[in-house]
């Protein structure tokens, strides 16, 4: 009970809107990026103030503004302004994300750490450039979206619960379990487990 009575109502407010952009995303509702908004402002409020995540806190804006692409996209990004449909990626796609994110979170963990007091800036680097990259898949509704998120919410949960933030902890392990949630009902979707488009 201390620990809640501790937590400020923005980390609060930040999780629960969280959880319902991830649920609706992992229901594959277009009204998630409309939680997703207010999650994220909030978000990044508390990563900078309370906890030093210069990083985070830049992700977390990043994801206000994206948010509104994500909404288009999502109604209207498919073949003639339709929805947008859920696709697969190729294994080439995959290497190439894998290998900017590496050397992104790398370039970007030594910049913090050189010219800024920001806390746990490689693992900061790395669950932030990670995390830009696979919004992107999001918002071009591709299933494997969804193992890039299981890895990120994983490092998140070290992250957070390293930096004292309880709440924050707590979340991605709910991030974590919805994520594998969400591969297998974006799989289910696509059409009992193997009609997929490429693309």
């Amino acid at each position: 009970m201390e620990v809640l009575a501790a937590l400020d109502w923005r980390e609060g407010l930040a999780v629960l809107f969280g959880l319902a952009y991830v649920v609706l995303a992992a229901k594959n509702s277009v009204w998630c990026w409309f939680w997703g908004i207010i999650s994220c402002f909030l978000w990044a409020w508390v990563a900078y103030d309370l906890y030093d995540l210069y990083i985070d806190a830049l992700l977390q804006l990043f994801y206000v503004g994206i948010s509104a692409w994500g909404i288009y996209n999502w109604l209207y990004g498919g073949k003639g302004e339709q929805e947008l449909p859920i696709t697969t990626m190729t294994s080439r796609s995959h290497i190439i994300i894998i290998s900017t994110g590496l050397i992104g979170s790398g370039l970007t963990g030594y910049f913090f750490a050189t010219y800024t007091a920001a806390a746990a800036t490689y693992l900061d680097a790395f669950t932030t450039v990670f995390s830009i990259i696979t919004t992107f898949l999001v918002i071009r509704r591709k299933l494997e979206n969804w193992l890039y998120w299981i890895v990120i919410d994983a490092v998140y949960i070290f992250l957070y619960a390293s930096r004292g933030s309880t709440l924050f902890t707590l979340l991605f392990v709910a991030y974590l379990i919805i994520a594998v949630i969400g591969y297998l009902g974006w799989r289910r979707e696509m059409g009992e487990w193997g009609k997929w488009v490429n693309g």
